[in-house]
């Protein structure tokens, strides 16, 4: 688990990192601490927020980069790179806060029985195709195990019902510390 001055640095350097490719002057990217957790490689996602709405997402389900720069990266792919969603613009960025969610690693799993919605993510695989659930994303929603499971396929540009079928699917759990 992140301290809280770790989190708010996070904070700090994804919006810090989305106001330089914007190109506004004095967004410096902040010392990152020795020693600190930030420096150690993690799987994060960086999902942008506007009045209460998901307005972008991007992230990394594997990787052996730091965590510091991951959300540098992939602050700026969610904020300005999203193909679902116009660029934001200098003038509402302020408008926008970043919502970081570092991932546990994953846990091998082999049917919906071994999920927890609303607290278990989900990654779903075949071939080069993958898709994710955040464990946030089934909040409000009537999820159950099922459901989760289909939406991480269908992600991955799969079938829904193709992880009901033994061996077809890689499928792996996470839960996530977001903040």
């Amino acid at each position: 688990m992140l301290e809280e001055t770790e989190k708010d640095l996070l904070r700090t350097v994804a919006a810090a990192a989305v106001a330089r490719a914007l190109g506004l002057r004095g967004a410096l990217a902040p010392a990152i601490p020795g020693g600190s957790a930030l420096l150690k490689p993690a799987s994060v996602f960086v999902t942008w927020v506007k009045d209460g709405r998901a307005r972008g997402r991007s992230g990394a389900a594997a990787t052996a980069s730091p965590l510091h720069v991951l959300v540098e990266q992939h602050a700026v792919e969610a904020l300005l790179h999203d193909p679902r969603v116009p660029p934001v613009t200098a003038k509402e960025l302020p408008r926008h806060t970043p919502q970081i969610s570092v991932l546990s690693p994953f846990e091998e799993i082999f049917s919906s029985s071994e999920v927890s919605v609303g607290t278990h993510g989900v990654v779903a695989e075949k071939g080069k195709r993958w898709g994710i659930v955040l464990p946030q994303d089934a909040e409000g929603l009537d999820w159950d195990g099922d459901r989760l499971l289909g939406q991480a396929c269908l992600r991955a540009g799969l079938p829904e019902e193709s992880w009901k079928s033994a061996g077809s699917v890689r499928l792996r759990r996470f839960t996530a510390e977001t903040f």
